[in-house]
């Protein structure tokens, strides 16, 4: 094709080249092999029956691929299967560590010549059904159901859970602390599918609810659920699960939640002792701003508010937000011999009187405030009230309580934009929440190789940057006496850095003990 005044002109390569643009991508493949990763999906995953075709491995490899590399949709896995390199990477991975005869019964699963390496859109298609229930989807979409119905499950999709869970055991073994951080949170996917439900903001939307690692980055549990389900709907039941999922090493639980979390059966479970494991678990909850909440906190005598303090270059400096300790029991606890006491702690912000515009004084008066206000002495101030069971002074817990409102936030905006969650591929549920935990996954791995392999300034890295500064290189492919080799070129800056990821990678390697 004639250039005319264009300065430059593509050109196609025949046959395969070994180029791939995915040269800092394999270093997930060994991640996955070092963690288990594999082995677990084998174990749990059995939505493949049969002999023949892809394995339940292939298939979800294929996707925590595409996730991380940046893909959106099933139709991406196009865009894997064309580089070539790549593909002649995953091949040998696929292989690696197996026995002859492992080799010839997976190579028997194909009648013909197996000629791709992912999956094409129409096999992934059918095996993400798998993870669906058609029968749940009856009573989901039935007209006497109730409201804030959850599907349940299927073994499929429980499974992928049970994969979850042995990632975060491999996390555990690189070393943790012994106290976990549960943030609990929902967050609300907007979808134009038709047959999702709307939410309470008036659009349609998926809701899962998920319980957030603080301590190490994880996300250690997330369910599933449409957009009307309310975010506090049988949360006690979902914590219990998260609990399931923390590692042997973690001997103590702290819990923190904004309003949906203030449920009286889980404050009850967590402050009796009830848990078999962890027995009482400290938490710090939001709790409704109610009438009778906004009669106690008018009642607090204006000597009992304490400033909060931040740290503003170096130096602390009061805020405008005050504290105070709360007398009130809410009716629905139980006042007995035996009833369970907690802390109420208000907070209280002053609003600020901003001046009104020019040209807006015939403008209609503003909506509702989106948050509770009360006046004190003829100031009005945001108030916002905790509930906690534990003795930590004031002023910390609160503190303690706001750091919730950030890495597990932050997670949400991970799945549902840096990774594929950023589009439901299906109008089933099944398929959609198989493709949610998928993205699950690939978070969690992705927060593992930060945190215990790249290390240092990596561990707050986004994707985007991931992918610009490590997985996206150019390479090329070789095979040389039985080898595979990827060759960098000596002025790509991460170059000696992915020799060196590879080395911390093997070093996480188990031993003959586990």
């Amino acid at each position: 094709m004639p250039q005319g005044t264009l300065p430059f002109k593509y050109e196609i390569e025949e046959g395969p080249s070994g180029l791939t643009a995915l040269a800092g991508l394999p270093v997930y493949l060994d991640l996955m092999a070092v963690s288990g990763l594999r082995r677990s999906i084998e174990r749990h995953v059995h939505a493949r029956t049969g002999g023949q075709g892809w394995t339940d491995a292939q298939m979800a490899t294929s996707l925590v691929m595409l996730n991380l590399a940046g893909g959106d949709c099933v139709d991406d896995l196009r865009t894997l299967e064309g580089d070539n390199g790549f593909c002649r990477v995953l091949q040998r991975t696929e292989l690696a560590g197996m026995s002859r005869a492992d080799r010839r019964a997976t190579e028997r699963r194909w009648r013909k010549e197996k000629r791709r390496t992912v999956p094409s859109r129409t096999s992934m298609f059918r095996y993400l059904q798998r993870f669906h229930d058609a029968q749940q989807e009856i009573l989901r979409r039935a007209p006497g159901a109730p409201k804030a119905f959850i599907p349940a499950p299927n073994a499929a999709l429980r499974s992928l859970s049970l994969v979850n869970r042995d990632l975060l055991a491999f996390a555990g073994a690189q070393g943790v602390d012994e106290i976990a951080t549960i943030d609990g949170d929902a967050t609300l996917k907007e979808v134009s599918k038709k047959a999702a439900l709307f939410c309470y903001k008036h659009f349609p939307a998926y809701q899962p609810l998920n319980f957030w690692w603080a301590e190490q980055g994880l996300m250690l549990h997330s369910e599933f659920r449409d957009g009307n389900v309310p975010a506090g709907h049988e949360q006690l039941r979902v914590f219990q699960e998260a609990l399931t999922h923390l590692p042997k090493q973690v001997k103590k639980v702290r819990a923190r939640s904004d309003t949906a979390g203030y449920q009286h059966d889980l404050l009850k479970y967590c402050d009796s002792g009830a848990d078999p494991r962890f027995g009482r678990i400290e938490f710090a909850i939001s709790c409704d701003v109610t009438r009778e909440f906004k009669k106690a906190v008018g009642d607090v005598a204006e000597n009992e508010w304490h400033p909060i303090h931040r740290v503003v270059h170096g130096r602390v400096v009061e805020t405008r937000v005050q504290w105070a300790e709360v007398c009130f029991v809410p009716s629905s606890i139980s006042h007995g011999k035996n009833g369970l006491e907690y802390r109420y702690l208000a907070t209280r912000e002053l609003m600020r009187d901003d001046p009104e515009l020019p040209g807006l004084e015939s403008q209609e008066p503003q909506q509702e405030l989106p948050f509770p206000t009360m006046k004190f002495g003829g100031a009005r101030y945001k108030v916002f009230g905790t509930v906690t069971n534990m003795d930590w002074e004031g002023e910390k817990l609160i503190h303690w309580a706001h750091e919730r409102c950030g890495k597990s936030e932050e997670a949400h905006s991970v799945l549902k934009n840096d990774l594929a969650a950023a589009q439901m591929p299906s109008q089933d549920f099944g398929v959609n929440a198989a493709w949610w935990q998928v993205a699950v996954l690939s978070h969690n791995l992705n927060a593992i190789m930060k945190r215990h392999v790249f290390r240092d300034t990596w561990v707050d890295k986004r994707l985007k940057a991931i992918r610009f500064s490590l997985i996206n290189l150019p390479g090329r492919v070789l095979e040389r006496a039985r080898s595979l080799i990827i060759r960098l070129s000596d002025r790509q800056p991460m170059a000696n850095f992915l020799v060196e990821v590879r080395c911390r990678i093997a070093a996480l390697m188990p031993g003959p003990a586990g």
